[in-house]
């Protein structure tokens, strides 16, 4: 007679079937395993008590978290004291967990703000206990995912806070300080507490998920191209893929000493021992010829993407002036040409976390997100629509990919027009026709302003009223065919949509305001508390908007790692390339391009006060659009009602040097 299996027995062998779907049901290579299946088999144990179903849920106390400072071992010796770089990892991880022998994945934010200038809109600072270890780690993750069964790493980089070692922006040292960490958490480098004990990761899954905003998000970038095992997924918030093209802008200096003023705003160190990093990041930049060269090839994470085994969420404001769009466009496009699992949210705000953008619909998708690819629960987020946009306003919709599906190259010839203003579409000009402007170093404001007026210093082209929507979805680019009478010049170029509606607000910010009240997103301890200030779009009617802009420095025509010196009797065919965009002109509206030369608001340059002429019938728009396109030709550039520039905005340059 057989006797009746056990409930245990039954247990296991259903435990043991859901794990073989879960792991079968995760995406091939280059997804790294489920951690659930990393789990010892041994026993075939039930579901942690912070998963249930295909969601984690807040199981275990904050308030009694283990808290504690460890220092990992990098391979480095930045500051050249003959001991390797110890960076400080302060982390917070559930007591219960680690009681129950229950092991838990990472979030990881690697930062060179911590102590100096502080995280998040509110720009927390971590704070320590009379110990020395962490009681307040800024930002809300550790409060709304410890709970739920992961541990929260708060790493201060090499250079910077509590770590040894000398920041080197965005290269090898600074990277490989990160790395480091992920490769502490799976047992293949060593930590040591504050007194010199050794101490070691055992409860750790070994699955690792970076997230950050701006320079933080630019590490996780750089980490994830490294290829480093166990960092299963990374979520790089308005993040750098390339330094060269955040302080560079197609050879055009955007401020001078870029490397050092940013090494020397998050130094730790109080004494001497990084100046000899700071003197070769001045050296090896080379602000004399703003070539691409080995120093900025180290910073590129985008040639190293088929090395990239993490998936990627990205986040960024289409309006981001300080880390551009071209920073997430060119960096998804390589993730996608190698098949990289990815999603993308885009917003009409600058550079914002999307934090403080659309908060509950944030926390929730990280939650997803985090859920699926470091606890491995099969939640569908893999299944969903690869796109969120803000199409206006507090307005979004989704799309399977980005560019839009059915978008493509759009050619758009440039016109005479009226001998004022040129045109856009249409026949376009006959070769030979010609068109020059001297160079005025016009502010932004004095370029797009009253497009059908004539001002020195630009050349404004601008499409017939729209007979329906325009979809620009990708990343222009204008190509020229010029003649200049100097050595060099910088070129510009800006889209603008002219014609009135309701859009977000960049006066003074990043098109997000502040508000009185707060809202709670997680626990909180008397140290630590979850509540942030609630946030909204600041908006205004306005009857223009520059969508995007592009610069080249000439020289660099031909390529970025060398200069060639423009003759004066010679044309010349270029492309300035613009920042990836993604928005809908509404019928009625008009498509404008604006040309201009220096840009003191937005780079530095001593190259001024060139000619340039453009044969404006070997030159043209190259448009990225969606669906039927079409821009209606005039004979006569419309006329096309603009608010004047501001008088006192004039000619007043900004320093273009931001903090990522």
């Amino acid at each position: 007679m057989t006797s009746a299996p056990s409930i245990a027995g039954t247990r296991a062998r259903v435990a043991s079937v859901l794990v073989g779907l879960l792991v079968a049901a995760l995406p091939a290579a280059p997804v790294v395993a489920s951690p659930i299946a990393a789990q010892p088999a041994a026993g075939h144990r039930p579901p942690p008590a912070h998963v249930v179903g295909d969601k984690t849920v807040p199981a275990y106390s904050y308030a009694d978290a283990i808290r504690e400072s460890v220092w990992v071992e990098t391979r480095a010796d930045t500051d050249g004291d003959g001991v390797r770089d110890r960076v400080a990892v302060d982390l917070v991880r559930p007591r219960e967990a680690a009681t129950a022998g229950v092991r838990v994945p990472v979030i990881m934010d690697a930062s060179p703000y911590y102590l100096c200038c502080g995280r998040g809109n509110e720009g927390e600072l971590k704070t320590y206990d009379a110990a020395g270890v962490i009681a307040k780690a800024p930002l809300f993750y550790d409060n709304y995912f410890v709970p739920r069964g992961y541990a929260f790493a708060a790493v201060d980089l090499a250079g910077t806070a509590r770590s040894t070692g000398c920041e080197d922006v965005g290269g090898p040292a600074e990277v490989g300080s990160a790395k480091a960490v992920v490769d502490w958490l799976n047992g293949r480098a060593r930590a040591f507490t504050a007194d010199g004990r050794p101490v070691d990761a055992a409860w750790s899954t070994g699955q690792v998920g970076m997230i950050g905003k701006s320079w933080d998000g630019s590490v996780a970038n750089g980490v994830a191209a490294t290829g480093v095992p166990g960092l299963a997924t990374i979520v790089p918030i308005s993040a750098i893929s390339s330094w060269y093209d955040y302080m560079r802008y197609q050879g055009n200096l955007r401020a001078a000493d870029y490397p050092g003023f940013l090494h020397s705003y998050v130094n730790g160190r109080t004494d001497d021992a990084c100046a000899g990093v700071l003197a070769r990041l001045r050296a090896d930049s080379s602000d004399e010829t703003g070539d691409y060269n080995r120093f900025w090839a180290q910073r590129d994470y985008r040639p190293s993407a088929d090395r990239v085994r993490a998936s990627v969420f990205v986040a960024h404001g289409v309006n981001d002036l300080n880390v551009t769009t071209n920073q997430f466009a060119r960096w998804w496009q390589e993730l996608a040409d190698r098949g990289v699992p990815r999603k993308l949210w885009l917003y009409q705000a600058g550079h914002e976390d999307p934090f403080d953008v659309r908060r509950a619909e944030w926390v929730a998708a990280l939650h997803r997100w985090f859920d699926y690819w470091l606890q491995g629960l099969r939640n569908g987020v893999m299944g969903e629509p690869r796109v969120d946009r803000e199409t206006a306003p507090g307005t979004w919709t989704t799309q399977r990919d980005w560019p839009a599906p059915g978008a493509r190259d759009v050619r758009v010839p440039l016109g005479a027009g009226d001998g004022v203003t040129g045109t856009l579409g249409g026949r376009g000009a006959r070769p030979g026709q010609e068109r020059a402007y001297l160079d005025e170093s016009l502010t932004e404001a004095e370029l797009v302003a009253e497009p059908g007026t004539a001002t020195a210093g630009r050349l404004v082209f601008l499409s017939g009223a729209l007979t329906a929507p325009l979809r620009i979805s990708g990343s222009p680019s204008v190509r020229l065919r010029v003649r200049v009478d100097r050595p060099t010049t910088e070129l510009t170029a800006r889209l603008v949509d002219y014609g009135t509606a309701e859009r977000i607000s960049y006066d003074n910010s990043e098109g997000v305001r502040t508000l009185t009240t707060e809202s709670c997103w997680g626990a909180s301890t008397a140290a630590d508390d979850a509540c942030y200030r609630d946030t909204e779009e600041i908006t205004a009617v306005t009857d223009h908007a520059v969508l995007t802009r592009g610069w080249l420095d000439a020289a660099h025509h031909r390529s970025l790692r060398f200069s060639s010196p423009l003759l004066p009797d010679r044309w010349y065919t270029v492309t300035v390339p613009l920042n990836a965009y993604d928005a809908v002109l509404p019928t009625g509206h008009v498509l404008g391009l604006v040309l201009g030369q220096s840009d003191p608001e937005f780079t530095e340059t001593n190259d001024r006060d060139a000619t340039v002429r453009v044969d404006l019938g070997r030159s043209e728009l190259i448009l990225p659009a969606a669906g039927r396109v079409g821009l209606p030709a005039v004979d006569v550039a419309p006329s096309v009602v603009t608010a004047p520039a501001d008088p006192s905005a004039a000619r007043t340059a900004r320093d273009p040097r931001q903090v990522p």
